[in-house]
């Protein structure tokens, strides 16, 4: 086995400081990784047992950090929007149509959402797809109200027992049943 190739001191220093930036726990094992080599000397197999990964994983981090630098330990999440049928900004567009609408408090129905969709994107899309893009407009489902606002309980009560089609039924064998008939 050929003798490992040094970390100079500079070095060193410069990854104690990047191992205090680090913001994941992988950008930090990898570090740790160059850095019980540089520090403790340990070997590839030592270093993966202190830091989790595998002595293939290990040889090629430290492999790739002698050839390429810093740049190589530091990862770029994998975060956003990869499969997108339409720009956030196109989105709210094609939203803005549905907009006036939405503020006289009629209801929006889904498929007429989604047939714009479909048409502006020039392909079939899933209804979950239409529900994301209304979330993350920061559209909300706003459900009826259980009661309407100007309800009167006691007109209510008076027109239940006074409503016509009671009083026919009354004469039609409902008088014996457990009152389901009030009057």
């Amino acid at each position: 086995m050929r003798p490992q190739r040094p970390i100079s001191e500079e070095q060193t220093e410069s990854l104690k400081q990047l191992l205090k930036r680090t913001k994941t726990k992988a950008d930090f094992q990898r570090v740790q990784c160059l850095l019980l080599r540089a520090l403790l000397g340990l070997s590839s197999l030592k270093v993966s047992e202190a830091v989790g990964f595998s002595s293939g994983t290990v040889k090629r981090i430290q492999a790739s950090y002698l050839k390429g630098g810093e740049s190589t330990l530091i990862r770029v999440g994998r975060g956003g929007r990869r499969h997108e049928n339409l720009s956030v900004e196109a989105e709210a567009e094609l939203l803005s149509s549905f907009h006036d609408k939405a503020k006289k408090g009629r209801i929006l129905v889904i498929s007429e959402i989604k047939a714009a969709y479909e048409t502006r994107v020039g392909h079939k899309v899933p209804k979950s797809t239409i529900y994301r893009m209304l979330a993350r407009n920061r559209w909300r489902k706003i459900a009826p109200r259980p009661r309407h606002p100007k309800a009167d309980k006691e007109k209510q009560e008076a027109f239940k027992k006074n409503s016509r089609n009671l009083s026919r039924m009354k004469g039609q064998g409902w008088e014996g049943i457990k009152g389901d008939v009030p009057g």
